[in-house]
């Protein structure tokens, strides 16, 4: 039983006996039984007849009111240690929130690494990883939201306000973790789904402020911390550079192919170093669009059966690819380009199943493209087993079956695709009725004047990218940290020692920052440079190249290519395809059919498309498919 309820029941009952007291007192038993006997034991020559009134009546509220005051102290002092611990509590708690924060920090940034070799090592590209950075900068953002929130309750609450303002000079800046977090809002706010989709550039340019999130960050939390999550800034802020440095250099952007369905495929030079694998995806940025817009597009070109060139396929479905395919049309004879990338899985894997059904929707057929035009690279040697290929296919309009003209590269000449086991099943929804029109001889194809300052696509570090990048990584890092320990040593220390004083915690974490970048950057540059005097050579020889001549005109302007649509393998293709009209593929009857012991379902499409042929792999129905979905959005 604790102090204070010993005392409250102490006082209950004495202002009970109290309270019976002055009921008792009209009573015969208290006039003619208590009142002689008291009177006769209480009186005295110092209280006289007073002494029973004063024991009965005055003392048992005298004593109520002065043991009621220690009780009060004691309960007030209670109240300030309580309030203390509470708020010492509440301090500890948001600084844990802080910290749990810092870790999210520690892995932010690798999902966003695209060329980092962090994520191949764990079978993972950016594309496919990048729902975690979403997941960690939402728990991230809510963290030090909770973090700055609850600070601001405790300095509220200690009358230590003006602590919002302080940046001091030996501990942590309160104001640079303030407008951290200003940043952080603006970021976040803009990420939503919602805001993303209908206003992305808003989403785009806000999400840019990252530099000086991280900067203010950094002074905030000082350069020990920084430490801790160091290498995944470091690694971000290298692959970030490079890709800069690589998007300086202007494609070279050889031919166009327009389709009916308004769908543009791309054809650049690239360096026959260059690798890469299905399902790659390129960015690609036009200044005469836009000077900032960068937007990322599958690659279905394949570095095998391709080695000098790679394409990607742009539908037209929103502004940016709006104007990019009125350009087009409007017989440009040169479109100035730029592109980061190649970026990608690090193998086939694929191509380890016994059989293959490739599901899409609308312009999802375009990662399946590049697996099918490896396939068909692979069936030309007798050496490879490839799988067989079931591609079904779901358009909504007729003129969209033009997109399976682009499982066939622009020069088609040499291949073979019979020799692939290919089967596709066309589902037209929204047409009725088989009305061929003279939808194929609309496709069109442009041909591109060639410039000297024109570059083809290769690796930002050349062939190879791998080891110089490892240098890169392994160089800076270790000149960081000898340039940091002699600055530590031959100049921190020193002022330390002279005024006995730690050395200005915002100072250091600005030196770590400027260390870091100088050392990123100086290695970086230095690499890249040598690699490009390297390659300059290959580049020339690749320039000096002459572009195939259309029948029609030496540059630029549209022909019907006859020589695609007549060619062996545009027949093959053409037999291999079935097309049906007015429904939707039954993939609940389709799948479970499928016969093989390992068949690899690939799907690319709407989020329905991807659920269903989930559902269907996981229902039991089938032991031998394994599902895999591809998908772009995020």
């Amino acid at each position: 039983m604790s102090m204070g309820t010993a005392l409250r029941m102490i006082f209950l009952v004495v202002f009970i006996g109290w309270l019976m007291v002055w009921v008792l007192l009209p009573t015969t038993i208290y006039t003619q039984a208590w009142t002689p006997k008291l009177n006769c034991k209480l009186n005295s020559t110092y209280f006289g007849e007073q002494g029973t009134n004063l024991l009965l009546f005055s003392f048992p509220m005298m004593f109520i009111a002065a043991l009621g005051c220690v009780y009060l102290h004691v309960q007030q002092e209670s109240k300030k240690i309580n309030s203390k611990r509470w708020q010492t509590r509440f301090r500890s708690v948001s600084f844990i929130l802080g910290y749990v924060g810092n870790i999210c920090w520690a892995f932010l940034f690798f999902p966003v690494s695209r060329g980092s070799s962090i994520l191949p090592l764990a079978g993972l590209t950016s594309e496919s990883s990048i729902k975690y950075h979403i997941w960690l900068g939402h728990l991230s953002t809510v963290l030090f939201a909770a973090h700055t929130i609850g600070f601001i309750i405790y300095w509220s609450t200690t009358h230590q306000m003006a602590e919002m303002l302080e940046w001091r000079k030996d501990w942590v800046p309160n104001v640079a973790g303030e407008i951290a977090f200003v940043f952080a809002m603006g970021m976040w706010v803009t990420s939503f789904p919602r805001v993303r989709r209908k206003m992305f550039e808003v989403f785009f340019y806000t999400h840019h402020l990252y530099g000086f999130y991280i900067f203010f960050y950094v002074l905030h939390v000082g350069a020990a911390y920084f430490c801790m999550i160091l290498p995944g800034i470091y690694l971000f802020f290298i692959d970030r550079f490079l890709r800069f440095l690589q998007s300086r250099r202007r494609a070279r952007l050889v031919s166009a192919r327009i389709l009916p369905c308004d769908t543009v495929e791309l054809n650049f030079s690239k360096s026959p170093g260059l690798i890469y694998n299905p399902t790659s995806i390129l960015f690609l940025n036009v200044p005469s669009i836009s000077k900032l817009q960068w937007h990322p597009f599958t690659i279905t070109s394949n570095c095998n059966m391709e080695p000098d060139k790679l394409s990607i396929v742009i539908k037209r479905d929103g502004s940016w690819s709006q104007k990019l395919y009125q350009e087009l049309s409007s017989s440009v004879d040169y479109l100035n380009v730029s592109v980061e990338g190649p970026y990608g899985p690090t193998s086939s894997h694929f191509l380890r199943h016994e059989s293959l059904v490739m599901v899409s929707g609308g312009s999802g057929i375009t990662p399946f493209i590049s697996i099918i035009r490896e396939i068909i690279f692979g069936s030309q040697s007798e050496e490879l087993d490839v799988p067989p290929v079931l591609l079904i296919c779901a358009f909504k309009n007729l003129a969209d079956l033009t997109m399976l003209n682009l499982l066939l590269p622009i020069s088609d000449t040499h291949t073979q695709i019979s020799k692939m086991q290919l089967q596709i099943e066309a589902y037209v929804t929204r047409e009725n009725e088989q009305t061929f029109t003279d939808s194929e001889k609309h496709l069109q194809t442009i041909w591109f004047k060639s410039d000297p300052f024109d570059s083809p696509i290769s690796a930002a570090l050349g062939p190879n990218n791998w080891l110089w990048l490892g240098a890169i990584i392994s160089s800076s890092f270790v000149m960081f940290l000898l340039i940091l320990g002699i600055f530590t040593r031959y100049y921190i220390f020193p002022i330390e020692q002279e005024t006995y004083e730690p050395y200005h915690f915002t100072l250091r974490a600005l030196w770590d920052i400027f260390l870091v970048c100088t050392c990123f950057f100086i290695a970086s540059s230095a690499i890249f440079l040598w690699c490009k005097k390297q390659n300059a050579k290959e580049y020339e020889r690749i320039l000096n190249l002459k572009a195939p001549t259309p029948p029609t005109s030496p540059w630029s302007q549209f022909y019907v290519a006859d020589r695609e649509l007549e060619s062996l393998p545009h027949e093959s293709l053409v037999q291999a395809t079935k097309v049906h009209f007015g429904a939707k593929p039954d993939l609940k009857e389709i799948l479970p059919r499928c016969e093989g012991s390992d068949i690899g379902v690939l799907v690319c499409g709407p989020r329905t498309m991807r659920h269903e042929v989930a559902k269907i792999c996981s229902s039991g129905l089938a032991d031998n498919l394994h599902f895999e979905s591809i998908s772009f959005n995020w």
